[in-house]
């Protein structure tokens, strides 16, 4: 907890120098990013291999995830240089020896199998798909919180990988969906 309320008051300094969280969910910082963060980790065991969240921004919900599961590696992908300061400085005032900043765009990035994918604000899914399916196995569990879009954004795909995925109700909020499943093309 003690990482988590440190992460927060951070989060809230800084976005008063970069835009790193709309600063009309500061009063409900706790539950629509952190929360919203964490309810990934019910999705995914104990002892799981790389988790690679993409276009981490401020670091959600990647920094989250390092936090609270320190037994497991988090890379952040991030292509915004103030971002990538901001990850890096936070990954080290938190000493998340757990976690890798990897600032660069995502078609740049060595390709290493992930046991989980994660994005928050990344792209559309079929876009997505398109540049992350070279991070993700047969046995790679893609966890994307979408709110409202999610159940828009599955039907957009073709029938096929639409069945790859379904939606999960968010457990932060009413009105959000997050994408799950495994992309099962290879």
């Amino acid at each position: 907890m003690q990482k988590l309320d440190q992460f927060v008051d951070a989060l809230i300094a800084e976005s008063e120098q970069q835009n790193l969280i709309a600063s009309a969910t500061i009063p409900i910082l706790w539950q629509r990013h952190i929360a919203d963060s964490a309810q990934l980790l019910e999705y995914v065991p104990r002892g799981t291999g790389l988790w690679l969240d993409l276009g981490t921004g401020a670091g959600l919900p990647g920094l989250v995830v390092a936090i609270m599961r320190p037994e497991m590696r988090v890379d952040l992908v991030e292509s915004r240089k103030r971002r990538i300061e901001w990850l890096e400085r936070m990954r080290d005032e938190l000493e998340l020896d757990n976690c890798e900043v990897i600032g660069s765009r995502l078609e740049n990035v060595e390709t290493v199998p992930a046991a989980i994918i994660s994005a928050r604000a990344f792209a559309p899914l079929d876009r997505m798909m398109a540049v992350a399916e070279r991070f993700s196995t047969r046995d790679t569990l893609w966890l994307l919180p979408k709110g409202r879009s999610a159940a828009q954004e599955l039907e957009l795909l073709s029938v096929k990988d639409r069945k790859m995925f379904h939606v999960e109700q968010s457990r932060t909020d009413d009105d959000s969906g997050i994408i799950v499943g495994k992309l099962a093309r290879k």
